[in-house]
């Protein structure tokens, strides 16, 4: 089964930028963020040897949950001066790659790549979704997986169903539903106020769903009035909640499934893209990870150290 990978850009640019030291080329211009990205894009394409790549952003125009929701992220803070201007350096490098980047107006990187994933399914790949959002977490499923660095940028969890079950207790397919009693912080939308994660878990393994909770309140309240009475206040704020956690898996934008070929990578473009900020170990790590004939390298799990 051949592999597509996916890599949420904005998620993957903030970790990089964070882990990694405050690195600048020699004209003061800044790096580390740069360095991070492709360091952890190149293990990923070593090690799953993938037959597709694509990488989604965020559009900086307002999205359809911001219309849904007017305080939708509107707690975050401005992007950091440093950080800015390497979202532009990534992304010509990658042009210059010929890896192709998708941004949409009106949509959320997640949902890119919500639609694309449910398209490569369809053509029998095997889809690795590399992203430090858990509400990513809702398209795992047997055909799609989630990589999430956990320490630096070297050390990863894949989410498998399994493993969605073993951390959370719950299905996949559960997770927004999850989402819409417990709320988002980092996203700014409220949930069922008073419910944690441990009550919000035993309510979906219980009843499957908010709807399906909801058309069991009257049982609910006979055995736990207090928790009734919660879900009962908080019933709009879930229903809203919901369609905010929501990754839209149909959304309507271009897409060549044929302009995600791995074959189509200019190696000798991405290494002049790489040279022209001073990096010396990226460009030498390109000859690594492809050889002269093209191909990739096998795979090495020692050196992804998927825990």
């Amino acid at each position: 089964m051949e592999k597509f990978v996916l890599i949420d850009g904005n998620a993957i640019v903030h970790r990089a930028y964070h882990v990694m030291p405050p690195l600048t080329r020699s004209d003061g211009t800044p790096t580390g963020a740069v360095q991070g990205f492709f360091s952890m894009i190149l293990k990923i394409i070593q090690e799953l040897k993938p037959a597709h790549i694509a990488i989604a952003f965020d559009s900086p125009s307002p999205n359809f949950r911001k219309e849904l929701f007017k305080e939708y992220q509107s707690q975050r803070p401005a992007m950091e001066s440093d950080l800015s201007p390497q979202f532009g350096i990534i992304q010509g490098i990658l042009k210059n790659a010929r890896i192709p980047v998708y941004a949409v107006d009106g949509l959320e990187a997640d949902d890119i790549i919500g639609t694309i994933s449910e398209k490569a399914k369809e053509t029998g790949h095997l889809v690795y979704i590399l992203t430090g959002d858990r509400d990513m977490l809702q398209l795992v499923n047997h055909k799609t997986k989630v990589l999430a660095p956990v320490k630096g940028i070297s050390e990863m969890v894949l989410f498998d169903e399994g493993k969605v079950r073993e951390k959370y207790g719950i299905t996949p397919e559960q997770f927004v539903e999850l989402k819409a009693l417990m709320g988002d912080n980092s996203d700014n939308y409220p949930g069922v106020s008073g419910i944690g994660p441990k009550t919000a878990a035993d309510l979906i393994k219980e009843y499957g769903s908010v709807d399906n909770i909801y058309k069991n309140i009257s049982k609910i309240k006979s055995k736990n009035p207090k928790l009734a009475e919660k879900l009962e206040e908080g019933k709009s704020n879930a229903k809203l909640a919901h369609q905010l956690a929501t990754i839209l898996t149909d959304a309507p934008f271009a897409y060549d499934f044929s302009d995600c070929d791995m074959k189509n990578l200019d190696i000798e473009g991405f290494k002049k893209a790489l040279e022209a900020y001073d990096f010396k170990t990226l460009p030498k790590r390109l000859d690594g990870v492809f050889k002269k004939s093209g191909k990739i390298d096998k795979i090495s799990k020692t050196q992804m150290k998927l825990i």
